[in-house]
């Protein structure tokens, strides 16, 4: 029998319905601490984690996802180690919990080692990685450091070898998170790391005397990946981890996997009892993250941002800004600047203006968050 055809609407409603942007889930009241920092983290782990690189994108990430969500609900989990930021998928800097944190950070440790050997293995030749990798754990975990504190502090070992690659091996070869107050809402700093481990309490490999328990592997980790970004294929799995060889994976899962087909014939896998809502169904005003799950984790983005709109949201620097969702789909920018004390959002919208009261109801819910007690103003026009 022909596998059943989705249309891109259809797609792009199963997307938004298990990135939670579809309905937005209330928080339990702000009395319930531990069931608002339960709910939080059942978010983070549920998305496989919130894209980075931008110390404050996960709080909008959450915002544009959890109704009744505010600042201390996740400074609280990244100051209690709850969760922790590191590099992951595509070697990017994601926010975890820090239960998946070293599982996944295992699975995609080749992502890491690919990186370094593309980016700075010439200026490595003839460093041993072991060794270093043993030394740069040391440092980091003894005190939290910057790349240039490490690397400079790396160099007296290895003077022949530039400082930024030695500490950017120490990246690769060491599962390094961001350390407090990096990230923690209303407070500064610069990006310093200690280990994983360390921070998180947990042995390393090394160290264990006796065998770990068995790790997820990648089967795991592209069901989980189909829960919350799928109908996909294995090309989006790769774009969205940056590991290779996932067919072989795909295959192994289609029998308990469900196949789809989109409207140029592409077979889709998917969860059999994952949400797939239908094109028909309303999709709310949303306005998501810079550098958001959402436009990142497809080799193919058609299924939420149009090609022309791609080449306006993606800058030649690699700053991907916030999005504004119309009807499903990327029709705008969103960006929020500080003046005299004044916090104004601008939207610029890719078409003629649609949804207008519903977009100024969703600036003011942001402006609510980020400046509760400040001068807001909120602008249509160009984003600068």
């Amino acid at each position: 029998m022909p596998a059943e055809v989705l249309s891109l609407r259809a797609i792009n409603r199963a997307l938004l319905s298990r990135q939670r942007l579809l309905d937005r889930p209330a928080l339990p009241a702000t009395g319930s601490s531990g069931a608002r920092a339960a709910m939080v983290v059942e978010t983070i782990e549920h998305l496989v984690g919130l894209q980075a690189q931008a110390p404050f994108a996960p709080y909008y990430g959450l915002l544009s996802r959890l109704d009744g969500f505010g600042p201390d609900d996740l400074a609280s989990l990244i100051t209690d180690r709850t969760v922790a930021r590191i590099a992951l998928m595509r070697g990017t800097i994601h926010l975890v919990s820090a239960r998946d944190c070293l599982p996944l950070r295992r699975l995609l440790q080749p992502v890491m080692e690919r990186g370094l050997r593309g980016n700075y293995g010439k200026q490595l030749a003839g460093v041993d990685a072991a060794a270093l990798a043993a030394a740069g754990r040391t440092l980091v975990e003894a005190e939290p450091m910057t790349f240039s504190q490490l690397g400079q502090a790396l160099a007296g070992r290895w003077p022949d070898h530039p400082p930024a690659a030695l500490a950017q091996g120490v990246r690769a070869l060491v599962p390094l998170v961001q350390v407090p107050p990096r990230a923690v809402w209303g407070q500064s700093g610069r990006s310093r790391h200690t280990s994983a481990e360390h921070w998180l309490g947990q042995p390393s490999q090394a160290t264990r005397e006796e065998s770990p328990a068995p790790a997820p592997g990648l089967a795991d980790l592209v069901m989980r990946y189909l829960g919350a970004f799928g109908p996909a294929t294995a090309r989006d799995v790769v774009a969205w981890s940056g590991l290779t060889g996932l067919n072989a994976v795909m295959e192994q899962l289609r029998p308990s996997l469900v196949t789809f087909r989109d409207e140029r014939g592409t077979e889709l896998f998917d969860l059999p009892s994952a949400p797939r809502p239908g094109g028909d169904i309303p999709a709310p005003v949303r306005l998501v993250a810079e550098f958001d799950n959402l436009v990142l984790s497809h080799g193919d983005r058609s299924r939420v941002i149009s090609a022309e709109n791609t080449k306006r949201v993606y800058t030649v620097n690699g700053l991907i800004p916030g999005s504004v969702l119309i009807d499903g789909f990327v029709g705008g920018m969103w960006r929020l600047t500080g003046s005299r004390g004044t916090t104004t959002l601008t939207v610029e919208l890719f078409g003629p203006m649609r949804e207008r009261d519903a977009l100024v109801r969703e600036a003011e819910r942001v402006l609510a968050f980020c400046s509760p007690d400040g001068s807001c103003d909120i602008r249509f026009g160009p984003v600068t």
